[in-house]
């Protein structure tokens, strides 16, 4: 008897995401060097191929102006810049050169309270620490899958709302 491999639907192999993931220029951003590691695995075995790293959120910006990256996984709890200040300062248009840069926070904050706040300044998909790969996964196919065009709302650039309900979600925004 001839074992067979069961192909099951959302399997992550030879699917048109993975070649779309296998494209992009990742770059994880977080002080924890051994999370940094995990996470480039994960990462890997997606199919990613060009992962870049930054311990700091100086070395965070210093990446994206020179390695362009396509996303960025970004920690909250970082030494020099924490992930709050850097996403503040990449989310100015017209000051740095990358505003839409699609951003995934992804730190051991899990409150509500940071949620909204990581949003609030501008970020695509927030996953708490320690993640799955398939939540890995499911935040890069959003981003890459169904991509959100940055909008100013109030004082706040951030990518627009996957469906704007009505005036409850201004609210949530802090709008």
């Amino acid at each position: 008897m001839v074992a067979t491999r069961k192909r099951y639907p959302g399997s992550m192999q030879n699917t048109p995401i993975k070649k779309l993931i296998q494209g992009l220029n990742i770059l994880i951003v977080d002080g924890n060097s051994y999370m940094r590691r995990v996470t480039r695995m994960m990462l890997m075995n997606l199919g990613a191929k060009s992962v870049i790293e930054a311990a700091d959120g100086l070395a965070a910006l210093e990446q994206i102006r020179n390695c362009d990256p396509d996303v960025m996984l970004l920690d909250w709890d970082m030494p020099l810049l924490n992930g709050m200040e850097v996403m503040r300062i990449v989310r100015s248009p017209g000051v740095f050169p990358r505003p839409n840069l699609p951003i995934i926070m992804l730190t051991s904050r899990a409150h509500r309270s940071s949620v909204v706040q990581a949003l609030q300044a501008g970020v695509h998909e927030f996953l708490v620490k320690p993640t799955s790969a398939k939540a890995l996964h499911d935040r890069l196919s959003s981003i890459v899958v169904n991509p959100r065009p940055m909008m100013q709302i109030g004082d706040s650039y951030v990518p627009a709302p996957r469906k704007l309900g009505g005036p409850a979600d201004l609210v949530e925004l802090g709008v």
